[in-house]
């Protein structure tokens, strides 16, 4: 028999309210930006290890939760991220993107030079899982991708509620993290590089990532 809790937690609002917390949601995530210029003031370690914890609640294909954090402080480390991440963008500038890439990506005014991997206070490597391990059994991990995108999802909402700044970063390949992060087995992928932080005195946000889209672009109600 499949043993269940009774659910005790969970908070029933007025629904005045529940509309009133839903604008003050969406207001407090508009002021969410990406940003490319990061401040080197520490960040307690305390601070990351809560947002990764709630990353952590995330729901996941069977529970079997297919997400692995390392968070990076060292200095040696980052540069040695940096290092790899930016031979790849190189690359990538230099005619790999593909046009129709390199021209979306015009308005927003990036390039090969990514200091912000050694500036900033954080890095936070998200790999995935095929398989996990349950009392020494190896299980397979189901809709791993869906898991991961909603846990990061999650990590990079709650950075941004404890006050820091956000940037995801995603190189082409990603396998140079897994070395450099001592997780180079079979089993895990780097999934994305979340760089988190105080912004710098003088840093910006791109007017093109300002412009979303209004409801009726992205929903319909039946």
């Amino acid at each position: 028999m499949t043993a269940h809790l009774p659910l005790t937690d969970f908070i029933e609002y007025p629904q005045d309210e529940m509309l009133k917390r839903a604008q003050d949601n969406y207001q407090q995530v508009k002021r969410r930006h990406s940003i490319r210029s990061f401040s080197d003031r520490a960040v307690p370690q305390a601070i990351i290890e809560q947002c990764i914890l709630a990353a952590g609640t995330a729901p996941n294909g069977a529970n079997h939760q297919p997400w692995h954090f390392v968070a990076i402080s060292r200095p040696e480390i980052k540069a040695q991220i940096r290092q790899q991440a930016e031979a790849l963008e190189q690359a990538f500038y230099a005619g790999r993107a593909g046009e129709e890439w390199l021209t979306a990506l015009k308005p927003l005014g990036t390039d090969a030079n990514k200091p912000y991997l050694e500036h900033a206070p954080w890095l936070i490597a998200v790999f995935s899982q095929k398989r996990s391990e349950d009392e020494g059994e190896q299980k397979t991990n189901y809709y791993v991708h869906e898991s991961v995108g909603i846990a990061t999802g999650f990590l990079i909402q709650a950075l941004h509620y404890a006050g820091l700044a956000t940037l995801t970063h995603t190189p082409k390949p990603m396998s140079f993290l897994s070395k450099v992060c001592g997780r180079d087995n079979d089993n895990e992928r780097p999934y994305m590089l979340i760089i988190a932080g105080y912004p710098a005195a003088d840093a910006t946000i791109p007017q093109h990532a300002t412009d979303k889209k209004p409801l009726h672009d992205i929903c319909d109600f039946l």
